[in-house]
């Protein structure tokens, strides 16, 4: 499926050793991700070289950014085809992985891959504002993530309530990530969080990619995370000046 060479030349360019053994598990992911693809929607990104650049690597970027403690528990919030998560977890097996998505056929595609790779992932089937109260999720984590397209201010929101006071929430997000930041600083103080660091990469064929690390310094207030509909309409934004 994908060129084992050329995955191991890219992961070292950015400093990740990928003996033949974690190449074959890369392969199987590859191979996993396209042929489910086929029959439901993971992903526009199918080209061998492409997944290894796009997907792979891209994921793996978070430890680059914020490396995680031996052990520490992870939750991947609207994970989708389990991205960046499960590369990350392939990387450093002794996370504690969780992996959420609001498709169940996404979910059973994530038990297959984590069988297939050996990977004891918790798989959840459920909407994050709805899980994000439960009290066998809230403030649970060490860390949360998520590579998606909504904006960090309501990411944030999805997000932040899972992580432990102490704990960090990483947004892979688009390179041009200063406006959409600014506009979320006021939603992440009042979710608990602050900013701690923005970095960014270009990756081969000019793919690009800003991280955001967010540390939690305070409990999310209990009101968080509110109804997916209101947390649409209703954005954290700073109240109107008189």
């Amino acid at each position: 499926m994908i060129n084992q060479t050329f995955l191991k030349e890219n992961l070292a360019a950015e400093g990740f050793a990928c003996p033949d053994e974690l190449a074959a598990q890369f392969d199987k992911y590859a191979q996993l991700l396209v042929e489910w693809n086929e029959k439901m929607n993971l992903t526009a990104i199918t080209e061998p070289d492409d997944i290894v650049i796009k997907h792979f690597l891209d994921s793996l970027l978070l430890l680059k950014t914020c490396p995680l403690s031996a052990g520490s528990s992870l939750i991947d919030v609207g994970t989708g085809a389990g991205f960046p998560s499960i590369p990350v977890t392939l990387m450093q097996p002794d996370i504690k992985l969780t992996l959420m998505d609001s498709l169940n056929k996404r979910i059973t595609f994530l038990q297959t891959v984590c069988d297939a790779l050996g990977i004891p992932a918790v798989c959840v089937h459920a909407r994050a504002e709805e899980f994000g109260g439960k009290p066998e999720y809230r403030e649970q984590y060490d860390a949360a993530c998520a590579r998606a397209v909504a904006h960090l201010r309501e990411l944030s929101e999805y997000c932040l309530p899972y992580v432990k006071k102490g704990g960090v929430f990483i947004a892979l997000k688009g390179y041009e990530i200063e406006q959409e930041l600014d506009e979320a600083k006021y939603a992440i103080k009042q979710l608990g969080g602050r900013v701690e660091k923005v970095t960014k990469f270009t990756l081969p064929g000019d793919n690009r990619r800003a991280i955001v690390v967010i540390r939690k310094e305070r409990p999310t207030p209990p009101k968080f995370p509110r109804p997916s509909g209101k947390i649409k309409k209703s954005p954290l934004n700073p109240p109107q000046k008189a």
